[in-house]
């Protein structure tokens, strides 16, 4: 009797410890949940992250001065919602650093929040999902941080003796062709000058005018007529997707470098519009996986029907794309390939020296694709730095919210009026301003890039790892600012900081690569139509290889 009791007793003592098992486990539940809704830091020893040391700065707006506080702090945060940056080593090795709210930080009014590891001063910036406006932002930091515009330069000539298209099938004349126009740009006689040119605005001008003169001489392109519209062959030469469209209608136009029979052709044009395809499949289409699968249909459709694609894997075709989703949506199946992209970024796949960078031009008529050119002489120039725009990403927010009022040499504004008289505004703004701040959007290319040059207006150019057009010639260093994007609170002053003769020369030197940058409904030498072709020769010449 007293082995049963025992036995009972051991019995209701096991069902306790379930029952507060079971009731702890829950509790736990509870506040991981509770947690994950409202963000709210946990101790150490519950944390799914490691501890990050940061420093958070925190700028309020109070009587309009701007106050910075300094905050640093141990922080552990484990998974928080959907709208927030979560402190995490990811599997792309990134550290997100959240935003948290701080006494003068308003979370029904947001301000602007910018929080900086402390062992890492390259910082990428990036916009807290839930917040309005943009007014609620972090900073992401990445290994590694941003590629400068030297380091490119480094990558350009590294690519030049390196890359390599794959080794083609069978011999060709064109690759013969091809060779030889290499060996002849790199003994290319040494010059100071060009008509029409001038030596201070190109990485090497002797090699570029061989290189151009070869390509207007030798250089023959093979268009598909396969496609049907809208995708296909059907330009659209407005709007600030137009540089595809301007290339496609005067590409498929064209009777000097075109060839009707593809087996005279070095090159071989896809006309696919990247903006038309992500627009006219539906709703069934709005992936970038299901519409780079309708575009692969395309490509089996060219390598069944000719030989051409099969012989170079496609490394001697090219298409040319301004879509934010240009890169996305081609750079599995065209990854042999030339791709002429607006979207240049290299820390999403763009490649120095096989790809080239594309021109983004917001052209308003396409009858007139010249009008408002030029601008006021440096002297008349009373404006330091101007900017104007939508709050697209989460840079341009920061950029007004540091400098919007705050000098009265630095306009920066956020959207103006788009009517007529806004407009007018925002042309007179460019022509009378010495900097013109081309920040970044979603992705890292904008069309005021080409507007500062078409204005004669120096560009200053805040988007970190943005390749900037015919980056293999040009040499943008001299007439462009590179400002990181983590330097923005130092604009004014690095601004400031160029000599006047600094300045003067640069301003010289946009009239004088300006004509690089415009349309013309009859192509003419060293304009838009001919660098962007002249860029895709020059990827090819220097990337064949032959059997």
């Amino acid at each position: 009797m007293r082995i049963t009791l025992t036995r009972l007793k051991s019995f209701h003592h096991l069902a306790d410890i379930r029952r507060l098992l079971s009731g702890i486990i829950v509790t736990v539940g509870l506040v991981v949940v509770l947690v994950q809704c409202f963000g709210i830091p946990c101790p150490k020893a519950f944390c799914l992250s490691p501890p990050v040391n940061v420093s958070v700065f925190v700028l309020t707006n109070n009587s309009n001065e701007t106050e910075v506080s300094v905050v640093k702090t141990e922080m552990n945060y484990i998974n928080l919602s959907d709208d927030d940056v979560v402190i995490s080593k990811d599997k792309v090795e990134e550290l997100n650093v959240s935003v948290i709210g701080r006494p003068n930080v308003s979370l029904e009014n947001p301000k602007m929040a910018v929080e900086r590891s402390k062992s890492d001063s390259n910082l990428v910036l990036v916009r807290s999902k839930g917040s309005r406006k943009g007014n609620v932002l972090s900073m992401r930091q990445k290994r590694g941080g941003a590629v400068s515009i030297s380091q490119m330069k480094s990558l350009l000539i590294q690519s030049l003796s390196s890359l390599h298209s794959p080794k083609p099938r069978w011999s060709s004349a064109r690759d013969s062709e091809m060779l030889s126009a290499r060996s002849e740009i790199e003994d290319a006689s040494v010059v100071h000058g060009v008509l029409g040119l001038n030596s201070s605005i190109y990485r090497n001008i002797s090699k570029f005018q061989r290189s151009y003169n070869l390509m207007e001489k030798k250089l023959k392109v093979y268009v598909y007529k396969e496609g049907e519209k809208p995708i296909f062959h059907n330009p659209k030469p407005r709007g600030i997707y137009a540089s595809e469209g301007w290339f496609m209608k005067l590409m498929e136009s064209n009777k000097k470098f075109v060839v009707k029979d593809p087996r005279k052709a070095h090159l071989f044009y896809i006309p696919i519009s990247i903006r038309a395809l992500r627009s006219a499949l539906g709703q069934d289409f709005q992936t970038p996986r299901n519409l780079a699968d309708h575009f692969k249909e395309y490509l089996d459709l060219i390598a069944g029907k000719y030989k051409f694609w099969n012989r170079t894997s496609g490394a001697d075709h090219f298409l040319v794309a301004c879509h934010d989703w240009g890169n996305k949506l081609t750079k599995m199946h065209m990854r042999n390939s030339i791709r002429s992209l607006c979207n240049s970024n290299v820390a999403q796949g763009f490649r120095i020296g096989s790809d080239t960078a594309l021109p983004v031009t917001y052209i308003r008529s396409a009858e007139s694709p010249l009008e408002n050119l030029g601008g006021k002489s440096p002297s008349e120039r009373k404006i330091l730095a101007f900017f104007a725009g939508s709050m697209h990403g989460y840079l341009r927010p920061i950029l007004v919210q540091l400098w919007e009022n705050k000098e009265p040499d630095m306009k920066i504004f956020g959207p103006m009026p788009r009517d007529r008289e806004g407009k007018k505004k925002y042309r007179e703004y460019m022509k009378s301003s010495r900097y013109c701040i081309c920040a970044r959007g979603y992705e890292v290319h904008t069309p005021r890039v080409v507007e500062a040059i078409i204005n004669e207006c120096v560009p200053v150019i805040i988007a970190d790892n943005y390749v900037p057009p015919f980056f293999e010639v040009l040499d943008w260093e001299e007439f462009a600012v590179f400002v990181e994007e983590k330097e923005i609170p130092n604009l004014r002053n690095i601004l400031l900081s160029i000599p006047e003769e600094r300045y003067i020369g640069m301003q010289a030197r946009v009239k004088m690569v300006q004509k690089h940058f415009l349309w013309h409904k009859k192509p003419v030498k060293f304009d838009l139509f001919h660098m962007i072709l002249h860029s895709i020769w020059y990827s090819r010449v220097y990337r064949i290889k032959t059997r």
